[in-house]
């Protein structure tokens, strides 16, 4: 499975203020130094919330929401040297300097330089998903 395009559900939004819509999506095979994770459990947050009612000026649409998760790697691209498959991890939704004495901690994983910058500072990718309903 580890080349190949998996199919899964998802809660997407389509748009501001309307219901989620479990849909059936496809996920492209992880590119270098990227990990595929099988989600087990996620939250939907007030940032979440905060999306979906259209107050976001950052927010687009479709998305599918729930940044606060765990899972187990499924697979990883070509350089990933610290993850494999079946590993269970707890994905980041801020990236971290790798520098700062909290990247350095073994028990914490809020990066000091990114909560100087912006508490909301959210990287632009949209990651390798596409939706089976015409390819939106």
């Amino acid at each position: 499975m580890a080349n190949q395009v998996i199919k899964c559900k998802a809660a997407v939004a389509w748009e501001a203020g309307k219901p989620l819509s479990i849909e059936e999506i496809e996920v492209a095979p992880p590119k270098a130094h990227e990990v595929r994770i099988k989600i087990i459990a996620t939250a939907v947050c007030h940032t979440d919330a905060y999306t979906l009612s259209g107050a976001d000026p950052e927010g687009s649409f479709p998305v599918i929401l729930g940044h606060e998760g765990a899972g187990i790697v499924e697979s990883v691209g070509e350089g990933v040297t610290k993850l494999k498959a079946g590993d269970t991890v707890i994905p980041l939704y801020i990236p971290q300097c790798g520098e700062c004495k909290f990247c350095l901690n073994p028990k914490t994983n809020l990066c000091q330089k990114i909560r100087l910058v912006s508490f909301y500072f959210i990287p632009k990718t949209r990651g390798n998903i596409k939706h089976d309903n015409n390819n939106k």
